[in-house]
C-alpha cells in the first residue's frame, strides 16, 4: 500500500513538473515576442514551485530586464541563485542590477566571485570589463561639475516623457501620456511623438499636440525623433506592435514637411529585418544620420548589445555607407540616443562606458586624430537611467530620466552648464571648385566633392555637396584632423579628371585662452582644382629620379607614382601612356633603351599598386623630345635643361566612358606598401 502511494505520489510529481515546464516554455515564448509584462504573470506563478523556482525567477528577472526595469530584477536575480539556477548569465545579469541600485561594493565583489569560475568567453569579457567600470566610480564621483539640473514638471506626467528635441521655438517628445491600448512588452500604454511651442525651457502647455495619424498610430510605439537642418525632413522611430509579428523589430522612418502637413512616414533603407533601430540623429549638415541598432551583419562588426551607426546621404538623397561608430564609442553593453552638438561633439548614451547605474550620458570628443569619451558625472547622470541629451544653445539644454524624485516613468529634464571657462568653437572649411585655363582659371560648378576623415589610417565619408553656379562648397570640420576632399566634375560633355586634395587643420585652432565669447566661428579656405581630360596631351609626373644608368624605382620615386596610382584609381574611365626621356649623354640608341626600361618599370610598379596593365602603355622616347637645351648656344653644358629632359610624363590615349561608374571606393584610399619596382 504503501509503495503504491509513493508510486502515485511521483507519478503526481512528474505530470506537475511537466505541466510547470510547460508554463516556463509558453513564457519564454513571451519573452521571444518582446511580451515581457504578459511573460512576468506566467513566470511569478512559478516562482514557489519545487524544481522550476529558480528558473523561473531568473526569466521573471530577464523580463524585467529587457523590458527596461533592471532595479526590479534585481530580487527575481537573487532568488534564482538562491534556489539553484547557476546558469553564468545570471550572476552578470544580478551584478548589473545590483548597480542599477547604486550597491556598487556588492556587484563588484560578486562579480569578482563570479569571475573565479567563469567559462563562457563572452560573459567573461564582459565581467571583467564591469569591474573595471565600477572601480573609476570613485574618480568620477569627485568628478567637478557646473550642471544645473531641473524637472520640467510642466510638462511631465506620472507616464512616460522622454527623447526632447528642439526644432524652431517647438520641443517634440515621445510619451505613452495618453494612455489607451496597452501594450504587451511594458503594461503601459504605446508611445506617439507630441510637439508644443517652447521658449527655451518654458513651454506653452497650451499648444501641446498629439503629431497626427500621418505619424503616430494608435497600436504602434513611436520613439526616438530627429530633424533636418531646415527642419523639412524627419526621421523617427516606430515598431514593437504587440502582435505575434513584428513585435521585436523596430524600424526607421522619414516624412517631409510638405504643404503645411507631414507626409505619410515610409520606411528608410537602412533598416535591418528583424533588428531594432532606433535612436535617430541628423549631424549638424543633415547629411549624416546617426542611429542605434542591435543589427548583426556579416559584413559590419557589432561589438555587442545595442551599438551606435552611422549612414551618410547621397546626393540622389538616399541614405548609404552604413558603418559601426567602432570600439571607441561602442563597448559590450549598449550604446543609445546619440546627439550631434553643433560644435561636432556627439552625446550618446552608454551602459557600457563607466557610469553610475543603468544609461549614463557621455560626450565623445575628437582631438589629434583620437576620440575621447567623457562621463558628465552627476547631477546629469545618477544610478537610474539618463538618456536622451540635446542643447539648444551652447550652454544649455534637455534630456530624459527615470531617477527618484520624478513625476512618473521616465521624466523631461532641463539644465544649465554654468562653467565659467565653457567656450565653444565651430570650424569650417570653405572652398571653391576651380578648373585652370590658359589665360588664368574659372569656377567649376556641378561639382560632386565628397570629405573624408581619416580615423585610424582609414577614410571615413563624413559629407558630401554638389558644388551649383558659384562653385563654392562648405563644410563642417573640427581641429586637429587630417581629411581628404574628393572633387568629382557631373555631367556635361567635357571631362574633367577626379581630383582629390589632403587638407589638414593641425595647427589651425585657435588658443583657448584667447577666446571672449560662448561661441566663435572659425571659417577656413582652400580651392579644390580639376583639370580638363585632353587626349595626347603630355602631363609631367614632377620629382621622378633615377640613379645614373639605372631603372629601378627609388623610394622618392615611389611616393609621386603613387600620386598617378591615385589619379587612375579616381578615374577609372581613363587609359595612359607612361612615357619615359632622357638627356643627350650616351647614344641615342642607349637612350631608347634605358626610357623604354624605366617606363616598364613604372608600369610594373603602378600595376604592383592594383591597377591594370591593360590600361597602361610604356613607351621610351630616349633623347628624341627634348623640351629644354642640352647644351647651351656656345656649346657649354647646360644641366638644368639635362635635368628637366631626364623626366616622366603621361597622357590619356583613351576615354573609356564604361569605366566612369567603376569607382572603387574600398581601393580607393589603399594605403598598402606591398609593391614593389621592376
Amino acid at each position: 500500500m504503501k509503495q503504491a502511494i509513493l508510486t502515485m505520489v511521483l507519478i503526481g510529481a512528474a505530470f506537475s513538473l511537466q505541466a510547470q515546464s510547460k508554463e516556463l516554455k509558453k513564457g519564454i515564448k513571451k519573452i521571444d515576442r518582446g511580451e515581457y509584462e504578459v511573460a512576468i504573470d506566467f513566470f511569478r506563478k512559478l516562482t514557489s514551485k519545487s524544481g522550476v523556482a529558480g528558473e523561473a525567477n531568473f526569466y521573471l528577472g530577464e523580463s524585467y530586464r529587457l523590458s527596461n526595469r533592471i532595479p526590479q530584477a534585481e530580487q527575481y536575480y537573487q532568488a534564482a541563485i538562491s534556489n539553484g539556477y547557476n546558469e553564468e548569465e545570471v550572476h552578470l545579469y544580478y551584478a548589473l542590477s545590483l548597480k542599477n541600485n547604486g550597491k556598487y561594493q556588492e556587484a563588484q565583489s560578486h562579480l569578482e566571485r563570479y569571475l573565479s569560475n567563469a567559462q563562457k568567453p563572452e560573459l567573461l569579457e564582459r565581467s571583467q570589463a564591469e569591474v573595471e567600470n565600477l572601480r573609476k566610480l570613485d574618480e568620477l564621483m569627485q568628478k567637478k561639475n557646473y550642471y544645473r539640473v531641473r524637472n520640467l514638471t510642466a510638462i511631465n506626467t506620472n507616464g512616460a516623457e522622454y527623447s526632447p528635441i528642439y526644432e524652431d521655438g517647438e520641443l517634440y517628445f515621445t510619451s505613452n501620456r495618453d494612455g489607451g491600448k496597452i501594450y504587451k512588452g511594458t503594461g503601459t500604454g504605446f508611445t506617439d511623438i507630441y510637439r508644443l511651442k517652447t521658449k527655451g525651457a518654458i513651454v506653452d502647455m497650451s499648444t501641446l499636440e498629439n503629431m497626427g495619424d500621418n505619424i503616430n498610430r494608435f497600436d504602434v510605439n513611436e520613439g526616438s525623433v530627429t530633424f533636418s537642418p531646415d527642419g523639412k525632413t524627419m526621421v523617427f522611430a516606430r515598431g514593437n506592435s504587440g502582435k505575434k509579428r513584428g513585435t521585436v523589430e523596430v524600424n526607421l522612418y522619414i516624412s517631409r514637411f510638405r504643404k503645411g502637413e507631414w507626409s505619410e512616414a515610409r520606411m528608410l533603407n537602412i533598416n535591418k529585418p528583424g533588428a531594432w533601430t532606433s535612436c535617430p540623429a541628423f549631424s549638424a549638415n543633415g547629411r549624416t544620420l546617426y542611429f542605434a541598432s542591435n543589427r548583426s551583419d556579416d559584413k559590419i562588426e557589432n561589438f555587442g548589445g545595442i551599438d551606435l551607426y552611422s549612414a551618410t546621404m547621397d546626393r540622389r538623397g538616399r541614405f548609404t555607407n552604413v558603418r559601426n561608430l567602432g570600439p571607441d564609442i561602442n563597448t559590450h553593453g549598449d550604446e543609445m540616443f546619440p546627439y550631434i552638438s553643433d560644435d561636432g561633439y556627439m552625446y550618446f548614451a552608454s551602459s557600457g562606458h563607466a557610469g553610475l547605474g543603468g544609461l549614463d550620458v557621455f560626450v565623445a570628443k575628437r582631438s589629434n586624430g583620437k576620440t575621447t569619451i567623457e562621463n558628465l558625472g552627476p547631477p546629469v547622470n545618477t544610478v537610474s537611467d539618463d538618456f536622451g541629451f540635446f542643447l539648444f544653445r551652447a550652454d544649455r539644454g534637455f534630456f530624459s530620466s527615470n531617477r527618484e524624485g520624478g513625476k512618473g516613468d521616465d521624466d523631461i529634464y532641463t539644465f544649465l552648464n554654468e562653467d565659467p571657462n565653457l567656450r565653444v568653437v565651430n570650424y569650417f572649411l570653405a572652398g571653391e571648385t576651380k578648373a585652370h585655363a590658359e589665360d588664368g582659371e574659372y569656377i567649376l560648378p556641378n561639382v560632386s566633392v565628397k570629405l573624408f576623415r581619416i580615423e585610424k589610417d582609414e577614410p571615413v565619408q563624413i559629407d558630401e555637396v554638389v558644388t551649383t553656379t558659384d562653385g563654392k562648397f562648405n563644410f563642417r570640420v573640427a581641429e586637429h584632423e587630417h581629411y581628404v576632399l574628393i572633387g568629382e566634375k557631373l555631367g556635361g560633355d567635357v571631362k574633367y579628371f577626379t581630383t582629390r586634395l589632403n587638407y589638414t587643420t593641425v595647427g589651425k585652432s585657435i588658443p583657448q585662452d584667447q577666446l571672449t565669447q560662448l561661441e566663435t566661428n572659425v571659417t577656413l579656405d582652400t580651392t579644390l582644382y580639376l583639370d580638363k581630360i585632353i587626349i595626347d596631351k603630355e602631363i609631367i609626373v614632377e620629382n621622378i629620379y633615377y640613379d645614373l644608368d639605372r631603372w629601378n624605382i627609388r623610394d622618392d620615386a615611389a611616393v609621386e607614382l603613387d600620386k598617378l596610382v591615385d589619379l587612375l584609381f579616381d578615374n577609372a574611365e581613363i587609359r595612359i601612356e607612361l612615357s619615359s626621356h632622357t638627356d643627350s649623354i650616351g647614344s641615342n640608341s642607349y637612350n631608347l633603351r634605358l626610357s623604354q626600361r624605366r617606363a616598364e618599370s613604372a608600369v610594373n610598379y603602378i600595376v604592383s599598386r592594383g591597377i591594370d596593365r591593360s590600361r597602361l602603355v610604356a613607351r621610351g622616347y630616349g633623347e628624341t623630345i627634348p623640351i629644354e637645351r642640352n647644351t647651351n648656344p656656345d656649346g657649354t653644358d647646360n644641366p638644368e635643361g639635362r635635368q628637366r629632359n631626364r623626366r616622366t610624363e603621361f597622357k590619356v590615349i583613351n576615354i573609356d566612358d564604361k569605366g566612369a561608374d567603376q569607382f572603387d571606393e574600398d581601393r580607393f584610399f589603399d594605403d598598402d606598401d606591398s609593391g614593389g619596382g621592376g
